[in-house]
């Protein structure tokens, strides 16, 4: 007699939650082959069987002012959500990073009796203490990828485990190309050092990043004869980054980050996982952002670090500058990587700061050990 498929409801925002959630998917069908899901996520979820109620690209808002004109919408996904769970009787709940509104819809989940496992711990740890207990009434498991939120959690009584980081398991399992191999896929300039830009994955911010930086890039690649590669993300039109510049000879390529980070002598990186990503691959970069006015001030008045780059958190020391708001402009940028490009030794010493990261992070396999939990939490009772 075929066992029914057991029904959880899983949300996943943005590329790289996308990413995760989609290797933890395939991970819990390794153990489960019964397991259905359903809820919010992208491509690589949908491939691995999501059954897509909402698709990321709908939840790509970005900042306050942002998120305050599409609430109509949110309020709509999630009463949509909620109503899905109920029909469907679903029991367990596994949400994936995006805590704007994952933890809002933990809140509701956790008022219908329903079990809800966090993969990907919300950044308490950046913000005004308080968040931490709203994390305790609403989240019965949380699954970190940082050992020193694992110890957070606990201390604060909430369940938690550190599963490890997905990038470590990603990046060792990545088919890297040579440089010379990357060269040739791409038709690089030989002799030529790579100056690479990853101005985002969302639409609002890359449109306020990318014209922010444009100029500074084009003298930093001009006085240290470089060649400027932009990586386009896939829910990106490439079309905004060649219209922009148009009038310079600037490659913009469709993913394949990992290889430019390997590969590139230095990155101007938006604030985000990709300064991990970067670092991991030892690259120097400066980490940028710039947000709405009111965004802005509200983040303010509520991050309690004084860093925003997640490369310098996990260090626990600003090896990396970080050019935020108004700072981010063509003289700022110029100077920044300068300071680093005119003194090898400096550099070099960037460099072997970055090769501590991995140490920190451990090697642990994260989809793994998370998937065994999310099924040890399916099968209980």
């Amino acid at each position: 007699m075929l066992k029914s498929p057991t029904k959880i409801l899983i949300i996943a925002g943005e590329t790289s939650g996308d990413l995760h959630a989609a290797s933890l998917m395939e991970e819990i069908s390794m153990l489960d082959s019964t397991v259905e899901f359903h809820g919010i996520g992208g491509d690589k979820m949908i491939t691995r069987g999501l059954h897509a109620i909402y698709h990321s690209d709908s939840m790509a808002f970005l900042g306050f002012t942002e998120v305050v004109r599409h609430l109509p919408f949110i309020a709509r996904v999630k009463r949509d959500l909620i109503k899905f769970v109920k029909e469907q009787n679903i029991k367990t709940a596994v949400l994936v990073d995006y805590p704007g509104f994952n933890l809002n819809m933990a809140a509701s989940l956790k008022k219908l009796g329903i079990t809800v496992l966090y993969y990907i711990s919300p950044q308490v740890w950046a913000w005004r203490k308080g968040r931490i207990q709203k994390i305790k009434k609403r989240v019965d498991m949380m699954m970190t990828v940082f050992p020193f939120e694992e110890t957070m959690y606990k201390a604060a009584g909430i369940d938690a485990e550190f599963v490890g980081h997905p990038l470590i398991e990603q990046m060792d399992a990545y088919a890297f190309l040579s440089k010379a191999e990357l060269y040739t896929k791409y038709d690089l300039e030989n002799g030529k050092d790579i100056l690479l830009v990853l101005p985002g994955s969302r639409k609002q911010e890359v449109e306020r990043i990318f014209p922010a930086v444009e100029a500074g890039v084009a003298k930093i690649a001009k006085e240290f004869a470089m060649q400027v590669v932009v990586v386009c993300a896939p829910s990106i039109d490439r079309s905004f980054f060649e219209h922009q510049q148009s009038d310079r000879n600037w490659k913009v390529v469709d993913g394949d980050a990992y290889n430019f980070m390997k590969h590139a002598k230095f990155g101007i990186i938006k604030s985000g996982t990709s300064t991990l990503e970067a670092g991991l691959l030892g690259m120097p970069m400066i980490v940028v952002y710039k947000t709405s006015a009111l965004t802005y001030a509200i983040g303010k008045r509520v991050i309690a670090i004084d860093t925003i780059g997640l490369v310098n958190i996990v260090l626990g020391k600003k090896t990396a500058p970080e050019l935020i708001q108004d700072d981010l402009n063509a003289k700022t940028l110029y100077e920044t990587a300068a300071f680093y490009l005119c003194d090898s030794g400096r550099y070099q010493k960037y460099k072997d700061e970055l090769a501590a990261l991995r140490g920190l992070i451990g090697s642990k396999t994260a989809a793994k050990r998370a998937a065994e939990i999310v099924v040890e939490r399916l099968h209980e009772g």
